[in-house]
């Protein structure tokens, strides 16, 4: 049920869905705590960027239509928004993890345009603008198929969807001077420094400018990571911008806030997130027609007071940086809405805070506030999120200073290659960086002598890895050598894994007897170790340890734990805070620990799954708990109710509380056992046991089978299977498994060494289940390998790793020639933790094989090598001698004429849809290899059909709308005819071909 969120765009896991945070309203409900409720329920809606930047638009057309009706008079508009309803975009906050199309989020180009052709009376001719687009080439820097009207529509010009764009800048202006002065709004990007520097020097010629974004990561490299902006400053001419309104320099290199800015009298939204400012100028206030401003993402240490003068500040947003206070200068705003802190230092708010009467929304997460200031009660309207935060905690003791010799040494650094497998660390320590990306940091003192170490990184079998339900495996094992070798300081290990969205990933070793799984710290590695060459550092889980064993990173649910005791207590999830346990007083008589997870579920799975397209369900909760007896007090447990039912439009006969048996795996429907009711948002019930708790909305009877059925196919993973050859030695073969949202990339990887059939139909794997590939129909495998079981390949499945093997392969005894063969996979040993009724079902020849692949094997020659020469074909005759011929080169001449109709050609020419499909997955990469393809593979055809293959081809490309090329091929075929005469008449058979002719007629 996690694999829907593993298909997502990655972003990284150590983002974070401010969506899913606290909301806590002062009021107090009955039993007098703090009610908390989630943000996406209480919060309003989560505007997305589209419709933030379309209100910013609006409002910047609405300001044009009241200064046009001032000097002009009134004008038509319709569906324009009051200035007061405008926002503006709030850019992402984790960098790394966005795409290059939600970057691009300062304006709507439909939007702009529209607004701007509608509302404002055309300052260009139609005419003068299509004149100078036919004129005007912009390339280079941009493709040679962009036209200035492609770029440049009325008062909008964007230039940040192409790299490099903004060197065109200076190229328009001077070309079209004159279209460039009326310009209101310019998107750059900023990853081309020297474009950048030509297009910052026309920008004060842009006088009526009132939107300008000049923005990084705009684009990728090839490692997939965001290209950086480059812009540090702004040129002091900037400041001879009057009108303009919106500003958005965000992904740059800015240290300091450009003084210009302080020169804009209208300015009313400026973004400056994910730059580096360290300071404000205490002149800020100088902006004082400021409604919106942003500067997530920066290291900012302190506010400056200044800040509270901006009287007319709606929105601040100075998220993730390094903030250890607040000015109390801060309660001045008094029209700001909303106050965005999270990510930072805080240890305080100040009472001035509660001044703020207009305030809607404050976040205030992940910072370490202890206590929430009792002014915020008099803001009865106000949503805060406080998650992450250690509130009712004692202080921190500040850290103690480091030693001298820890200070001032610097670990020696020690870089293995691939076939260094020992390696020794002395009494001082050492920094061992292991090929892959896995490194370890042994601290000085850590050992008494001069000691010999080993690694190293083992295949992921079934004895090596341990996974919990749910659990997915993110590297291979890890095994540090020797075993019983103790430190006498701990020593710190970082194994690289894959990135997962949204579950915790935790390091699990084993001590001999027992796994367990580490507190587990999550960085990237040193800059100077990439586990890709010129690519970013591996993503580490790092632990310290005081003993040499088996190390893996496995990622899991995200998990949240609490020690219950006789006084009660109330445990809140991370992953949906709209999950609560509340513990009452005397529900336990010792101390224990629970445990909460939460399982989000995709209900369009849900309802593919079961049939059902009403079946609604909540998040799935595993609950658990050290010593594992009945409490004395019934729990009360609070869940979401499933998306789209609320309390007021819930039938309570659909509504089903399903209790899982973790052992079994087997789900029982407890509805009429408990005590459930709802809220607007909630299903409450009370427990005295944990266990699994599941609640459906569904109109079907038997919910409990439906629901067991569901939950093991939620468990399981889409899968196809690879079986590819290497070119240059088709002995050489690559098997491969992956799910289905990663083959496509990966085929595309390999084409250029390797060939092979197209991929398997879909099959269905569990995390960690065992499955083989067999040799099949005159194929061996030649290779000795132990994990080679009665000449079948073993396998086991782990969704993050390659899953892949190479082999050679060799026809089997007493097969001579070519060997066309196949490859099938069939599921191998059943996991344990599958109940005894699923494993009766997979048992037999029938279900356990799950595909096959087409495997051909070239003949051997004397020498006992393959036969590695093309499949040859006869010269190419296809015509005849009267009528002609056409060439091999005609065909290809023919070829690059023909486009996306070849498919149509293809069919009109007597080609099957088989035949088609396979030429198009052999050339998938490549329409001109495609098209010739097909051409050839039909003209070999013809050698038996007889003469009238030049007319056939012909009256095709008729059919297919192709009357040009039709009429191509008759040229060709009539200059060939009349060479071949001319030929007849030099060798004097012209009378006899003269006679031919008259007898065919």
């Amino acid at each position: 049920m996690e694999k829907s969120s593993e298909k997502d765009a990655a972003p990284d896991e150590e983002s974070e869905d401010q969506a899913d945070g606290w909301v806590m309203k002062p009021n107090r409900s009955e039993d007098g705590e703090v009610e908390v409720t989630p943000a996406s329920k209480c919060a309003g809606p989560d505007m997305s960027t589209d419709v933030l930047a379309r209100r910013l638009w609006e409002t910047l057309v609405t300001e044009d239509e009241e200064k046009s009706e001032r000097e002009t008079g009134p004008t038509i508009s319709s569906g324009v928004m009051s200035e007061v309803q405008a926002e503006v975009i709030e850019p992402e906050r984790d960098a790394p993890s966005v795409s290059p199309s939600s970057l691009v989020d300062t304006c709507d180009p439909s939007i702009s345009s529209l607004s701007s052709s509608s509302c404002h009376p055309s300052i260009f001719s139609s005419s003068s603008s299509s004149s100078s687009a036919s004129v005007l080439t912009l390339t280079p820097p941009l493709p040679p198929t962009v036209e200035l009207s492609a770029v440049l529509t009325d008062t909008r010009l964007t230039l940040d969807v192409y790299q490099g764009g903004a060197a065109a800048l200076p190229l328009i202006w001077r070309s079209v001077p004159d279209q460039l002065r009326g310009l209101q709004y310019l998107r750059l990007g900023s990853e081309d420094k020297p474009g950048l520097d030509g297009a910052l020097d026309v920008l004060p010629h842009l006088k009526r400018l009132r939107s300008l974004a000049i923005r990084g990561h705009c684009f990728y490299d090839s490692q997939g990571e965001p290209l950086p902006g480059l812009l540090t400053t702004l040129p002091t001419s900037v400041s001879s911008l009057s009108q303009l309104v919106h500003l958005d320099l965000s992904f740059n290199q800015l240290s300091c806030l450009p003084s210009c800015l302080l020169c804009l009298p209208v300015l009313s939204s400026l973004l400056l997130c994910h730059n580096h400012l360290s300071a404000l100028p205490s002149d800020i206030s100088r902006l004082s027609s400021l409604t919106y401003l942003s500067l997530l993402g920066n290291e900012l240490p302190s506010l400056p007071p200044s800040l509270g003068h901006l009287k007319a500040l709606q929105t601040l947003d100075v998220s993730h940086n390094l903030l250890q206070l607040l000015p109390d200068e801060i309660g001045s705003l008094e029209e700001l809405v909303k106050l965005e802190l999270s990510h930072n230092k805080l240890r305080q708010l100040p009472e001035s805070i509660g001044s703020l009467l207009s305030l809607r929304e404050l976040v205030i997460s992940s910072n370490d506030l202890r206590v929430i200031p009792r002014c915020l009660n008099k803001l009865p309207l106000l949503k805060i999120d406080v998650r992450d935060n250690p509130l009712g905690r004692p202080p921190t003791p500040p850290p103690l200073p480091p030693t001298p010799d820890r200070a001032e040494t610097k670990l020696p650094e020690l870089h293995l290659g691939f076939n260094q497998h020992s390696f020794c660390v002395s009494s001082a320590g050492c920094h061992v960086f292991l090929p892959g990306g896995a490194e370890l940091l042994f601290p000085p003192g850590c050992l008494v002598t001069t000691t010999r170490l080993e690694w190293a990184e083992r295949r992921p079998q079934r004895k090596w890895v341990w996974l919990e339900e749910h659990d997915i495996l993110l590297s291979r094992p890890l095994e540090l050598r020797p075993h019983g070798i103790t430190f006498l300081k701990p020593v710190e290990v970082c194994v690289p894994y894959h990135r997962t969205k949204r579950r915790d990933v935790v390091v699990r070793t084993f001590d001999g007897q027992l796994w367990s799984t580490l507190p587990t710290d999550l960085r990237r590695g040193s800059e100077s170790h990439s586990s890709h060459p010129g690519g970013r550092p591996a993503r580490l889980a790092c632990c310290s340890v005081s003993h040499f064993s088996w190390f893996m990173v496995v990622s899991r649910p995200v998990k949240n734990s609490c020690c219950v005791t006789p006084a009660g207590a109330l445990l809140v999830s991370s992953a949906d805070p709209g999950v609560k346990l509340h513990f009452p007083p005397d529900s336990t008589v010792q101390t224990r620990t629970v445990t909460l997870q939460v399982l989000q579920v995709s209900v369009s799975e849900v309802q593919s799954l079961c049939g059902d397209p009403q079946a609604r369900v909540s998040p799935l909760l595993c609950l658990s708990q050290t010593p594992s007896i009945n409490f004395l007090q019934p729990v009360k447990v609070q869940v979401p109710l499933p998306s789209g039912v609320t309390g007021h439009t819930v039938d309570m006969s659909c509504l089903h509380l399903l209790h899982g048996d973790p052992s079994a795996q087997t789900w029982t429907d407890i509805t009429s056992q408990v005590s459930l009711y709802v809220t607007h948002l909630y299903a409450i019930f009370y427990i005295s046991h944990f266990s699994w708790y599941w609640l459906w909305y569904t109109t079907r009877r038997c919910v409990s089978g439906v629901v067991r059925k569901v939950y093991q196919r939620l468990k399981q993973f889409k899968v196809q299977f690879l079986v590819l050859q290497r070119k240059n030695d088709p002995s050489q073969v690559l098997l491969q498994c992956l799910p289905a949202n990663k083959i496509e990339g990966r085929v595309q990887s390999l084409s250029e060494q390797y060939d092979g059939p197209q991929p398997s139909d879909l099959c269905d794997l569990l995390e960690g289940e065992q499955f083989f590939a067999g040799f099949e129909r005159g194929l061996d495998i030649s290779t000795d390998r132990p994990d080679c079981v009665e000449g079948r390949l073993c396998f086991v499945f782990y969704s993050s790793l390659k899953n892949l093997k190479e082999v050679y392969v060799c026809p089997a005894q007493g097969q001579k020639g070519p060997v066309r063969g196949q490859v099938s996979f069939y599921r191998g040993e059943i996991p344990s933790e599958l109940p005894e009724e699923v494993a009766r079902k997979r048992k037999g020849l029938d279900n356990q094989w799950l595909a096959t692949l087409p495997l051909r094997l070239p003949a051997l020659n004397s020498e006992n090598s393959f036969v590695m020469e093309e499949l040859q074909y006869p010269p190419l005759n296809l015509g005849d001698p009267e009528s002609g011929y056409l060439t091999e080169a005609n065909l290809l001449s023919i070829s690059l004429q023909i486009g996306q109709d070849w498919r149509v050609i293809g069919i009109n020419l007597g080609l099957s849809y088989q035949e088609l499909d396979r030429i198009q997955y052999k050339n998938r990469d490549n329409l001109g290899a495609l098209v010739l393809d097909m051409l050839f593979h039909w003209a070999w055809t013809q050698g038996d059909a007889g003469p009238g293959a030049v007319s056939r081809l012909a009256a095709a490309m008729i059919e297919s709308g192709r009357r040009d090329l039709a009429e191509e091929i008759e040229d060709i075929v009539n200059i060939g005819r009349r060479k071949y005469l001319e030929s007849l008449r030099r060798v004097g058979l012209e009378a006899e071909s003269s006679s031919l002719g008259e007898t065919q007629q």
